[in-house]
């Protein structure tokens, strides 16, 4: 694969839209559309994002019984996704921060302890550049609605046999949540991978 160009297509308020060409091993010239938080992409290092865009909570209540997951309206699929709570890191935010900030603001439980943070990954590496931080922690406290209207989130604490059920059946996982979620109801004891 040889890179050849990049071309903005289309900027919004969260991400632009790009077309990438590129030569594959047989000399055809190829395009390749991506989105990106970053609104100023110029060249094949560009593609490369040296930024922590965002944030994905993986959060067990304090007996390592129950994991949480968010039911959430998502207009990219016209239906509602079972996801773990996420969001963007704000300017001036470290992840911790911003971990926090996005754990309140979705279901209004405090994080009392972060038990592992993982290595930055791409979040969507098939179609963004887009990284994240994987925080592995716990919370307490009661569940409120989102703080932000244009969010239509439902946060539940789910068991190992609850997710075990859960899993053979139900079609709206995204598919991280679903990994993970299939990993820790299948082992022994409260292992946050």
């Amino acid at each position: 694969m040889e890179f050849v160009d990049i071309k903005k297509l289309y900027e919004s308020k969260f991400i632009t839209r790009y077309n990438v060409s590129y030569k594959t091993s047989e000399g055809k010239i190829k395009d390749y559309e991506i989105v990106s938080r970053s609104r100023d992409i110029k060249s094949f290092e560009d593609l490369k994002n040296n930024k922590t865009d965002a944030v994905v909570l993986i959060i067990h209540d304090k007996e390592g019984n129950s994991i949480l997951l968010n039911k959430e309206f998502r207009m990219a699929v016209g239906d509602y996704a079972l996801n773990f709570p996420a969001g963007l890191i704000d300017p001036g935010e470290d992840y911790e921060t911003a971990a926090r900030r996005e754990l309140w603001e979705e279901t209004g439980l405090n994080l009392i302890s972060i038990t592992d943070v993982w290595p930055v990954s791409y979040s969507a590496v098939g179609i963004m550049n887009e990284k994240s931080v994987v925080v592995v922690g716990v919370a307490e406290g009661e569940f409120a609605p989102s703080t932000s209207a244009e969010e239509e989130i439902e946060a539940s604490w789910y068991t190992k046999e609850q997710l075990r059920e859960l899993l053979k059946t139900n079609e709206h996982f995204a598919s991280r949540t679903q990994a993970y979620c299939w990993a820790w109801a299948h082992s022994k004891g409260f292992d946050a991978c």
